[in-house]
């Protein structure tokens, strides 16, 4: 494993920097804005405003990869995301936030291009399953992390603001200093949603429907637990429970996948997932110590719905094609996250805090119907890829996803 690892150990260090340093802002920012009274509107567009850059950026990522090195590129949109960190501590103002929010998505899918095209590159057939597994467990770890630190900072000072931009300005260091030869710009994937929906209707479906649920959770999410009485360090665990149910849910949802036809699983799956999300309704009115533990089991089975739905399409994606359908997918989801927080903070803005939830739990419910019309219409597959747990990060990803080498 040290051997297969020691040609990335400087990119790793640089994805652990900057993923904690997001994690912290991704937490911060929307429990700073309702602490200081902005609207849950004004709170969803910046969600909004931070996945449309993530999918613009994802667009755009390759072409400027490709353009200006990995190196370069890399240093260049950290500098840029770490600035807009301090702007935000500057003008705390949501006209001002909503700009930087954008810019901030846009710099973190273009992240995502340099490390995971840079890592694609570095693995070969034999090795792509173990750097897969060990980028992915630092992901989910240090966002992990960097939720947890809005226990220890104040949210209200300058302080938390100056170390997510520290971490984040850090993150440049090990690959500007790296000896290791930075691989060919990554190539520029066209996107076909109509041919993708032919393939793949719940995959596609079920993608953006995931975008459309969880989109706002890592938005509104912060100030729905202020608003049901947790304090910072309540948040940040809060927080943290959901990605590590997320990471927990992750492997019994796939192994089960394996085994059974996937839409019965996606289907299982976005049910308990509605029924987290009504137990966290439930837990908001009646008990709110519970929300912790509610958010652990809502994780468990929100976060896996996106692997889970591009398994199922790569079981029907024409060889050579994956990497193609990938970007499709992660597009769709980068969308769904998009809308959601806009149309989740009108149903808050007309409810109550408790309703983002509803909200969440309305949408697997709708997905779930249409899973189950489509099991009556579509024979499952005769062979089936195994299931890989993927984040939803860039395009490049899929090239390091294993799957991708044997299809």
């Amino acid at each position: 494993m040290l051997k297969t690892l020691a040609p990335v150990v400087a990119l790793l260090v640089s994805v652990a920097l900057l993923l904690m340093g997001n994690g912290l802002q991704g937490t911060l920012l929307p429990l700073r804005a309702q602490l200081e009274a902005f609207g849950a509107l004004q709170i969803g567009w910046l969600g909004s405003a931070y996945f449309a850059g993530f999918a613009l950026g994802s667009w755009a990522g390759p072409r400027f990869v490709r353009r200006v090195g990995h190196i370069r590129a890399f240093t260049a949109l950290a500098a840029i995301a770490s600035a807009t960190v301090l702007g935000h501590a500057l003008a705390i103002q949501p006209d001002v936030w909503l700009p930087l929010r954008a810019v901030t998505g846009f710099c973190l899918a273009g992240l995502y291009v340099v490390m995971e095209s840079w890592l694609n590159a570095q693995a070969t057939n034999a090795t792509r399953g173990a750097i897969l597994s060990v980028y992915t467990t630092i992901n989910l770890t240090v966002i992990t992390l960097g939720q947890l630190l809005v226990a220890v900072l104040e949210p209200q000072t300058f302080v938390p603001f100056a170390v997510a931009a520290m971490l984040i300005a850090l993150a440049g260091v090990p690959l500007a200093l790296t000896t290791s030869k930075p691989p060919a710009g990554p190539t520029a994937t066209g996107i076909r949603p109509l041919w993708l929906y032919r393939i793949s209707p719940v995959g596609l479906v079920g993608c953006f429907a995931v975008g459309l649920a969880n989109g706002p959770f890592w938005t509104l999410a912060p100030a729905f637990a202020v608003a049901n009485g947790l304090d910072s360090g309540g948040v940040g665990l809060f927080m943290a429970l959901v990605v590590l149910g997320g990471a927990v849910g992750q492997w019994p949802a796939g192994r089960l996948s394996d085994k059974l036809d996937r839409r019965y699983v996606i289907l299982g799956t976005c049910i308990l997932a509605a029924g987290a999300g009504i137990a966290l309704v439930a837990a908001a009115l009646h008990r709110p110590a519970l929300l912790p533990y509610a958010g652990l089991a809502f994780g468990a089975f929100a976060i896996p719905l996106y692997a889970l739905c591009v398994a199922h399409t790569n079981d029907f994606v024409p060889s050579g094609q994956f990497v193609q359908a990938s970007a499709g997918l992660l597009l769709a989801s980068a969308l769904g996250s998009a809308f959601g927080p806009a149309l989740a903070s009108f149903v808050m803005a007309q409810a109550g805090s408790v309703s983002l939830f509803a909200f969440s739990a309305g949408v697997h419910l709708l997905l779930a119907a249409f899973v189950f019309v489509r099991l009556r219409t579509r024979a499952a597959p005769e062979a089936k890829a195994p299931f890989v747990a993927v984040p939803r990060t860039s395009t490049g990803l899929s090239t390091l996803d294993p799957r991708a080498g044997k299809r």
